[in-house]
């Protein structure tokens, strides 16, 4: 089967539960990657989406779960310690992430697991982990490839690249390319380019306006021009519009759509906003349906 991916939480900075954020969600960044009759799950990312996905893990018996993190920000982590097979005895957990010079994954990670954050200890977590610095080559995870490189945002950070059955996925949460500039450069001096060259689906930091990001410029996000030049610069086939700011409500970011649709033209798919709870379906090597959730 070509890939499938869940959206758990796709809202960026920190969780939005609000009236105005139901459409599109407020849960921060986890996406799960459906693998087909497996008891291994394949996550990316562990903000507070990563909480729902975990019940419904335990509800499927998942017993090994691969989670990649692009950084180790909160808004992608937050959700770990209240991760259902994180405290079942029964379940492996693999954590891959960026390398540090300095500090080793694990000991970055326990931070958030010590008082006064945390009324537990790494050490009181019952289920089997291992921590890795994710590797160079890519690796496979039942039949799925996984690749990583480092992107620009604050900090050693990760895009990754997902690939499996003719299709293509790749993960770039957070990433701020036009600080080394994106038009006119070729796809191998872009910052993220090698992973998302030609990817069917690209799911891309989209957090600002044009405007916006004018006042932000060096935080480590994009505005929606910027992830449409990406999107056409890497010859991606479809954008997902990534990374909602916590300030803007299901309108806002319809309008941010618009204007994502406005600057990409006639002669590309239209890029759509990511939604929490939906579906992705890739179909190899096109998609078959013109909006694939």
């Amino acid at each position: 089967m070509p890939l499938r991916l869940k959206i758990w939480g796709c809202r960026g900075s920190v969780a939005t539960p609000s009236p105005t954020t139901t459409k599109y969600g407020g849960n921060t960044s986890c996406v799960e990657v459906l693998l087909e009759a497996s008891d291994t799950a394949l996550i990316l990312d562990a903000g507070t989406g990563i909480r729902a996905l975990g019940l419904e893990l335990a509800r499927r018996r998942i017993r090994h779960v691969h989670l990649f993190l692009t950084h180790l920000h909160l808004d992608h982590l937050e959700g770990l310690r209240f991760f259902a097979p994180l405290w079942d005895a029964r379940v492996t957990i693999e954590i891959w992430g960026p390398r540090s010079p300095v500090v080793s994954l694990r000991d970055r990670i326990l931070r958030s697991f010590s008082p006064p954050l945390f009324p537990l200890d790494l050490r009181d977590v019952p289920s089997r982990i291992a921590f890795h610095d994710m590797p160079s080559q890519p690796l496979e995870v039942d039949g799925v490839s996984v690749s990583a490189g480092l992107v620009l945002h604050p900090g050693p950070t990760l895009g990754f690249r997902v690939s499996g059955d003719g299709s293509s996925i790749a993960y770039l949460p957070d990433h701020e390319p036009a600080l080394a500039g994106i038009d006119g450069l070729p796809c191998d001096w872009l910052s993220g380019g090698d992973l998302a060259r030609g990817a069917d689906l690209v799911l891309h930091d989209a957090q600002y306006s044009e405007l916006e990001y004018e006042q932000k410029v060096g935080w480590g996000h994009s505005s929606v021009a910027d992830a449409v030049a990406f999107g056409r610069a890497v010859d991606a086939r479809r954008l997902i519009l990534f990374h909602h700011d916590p300030e803007h409500s299901d309108r806002n970011l319809e309008e941010l759509e618009e204007r994502a649709r406005a600057l990409t033209g006639d002669d590309r798919p239209l890029p759509l906003l990511a939604r929490e709870g939906t579906t992705l379906q890739l179909e190899a090597p096109a998609f078959g349906d013109p909006d694939p959730f």
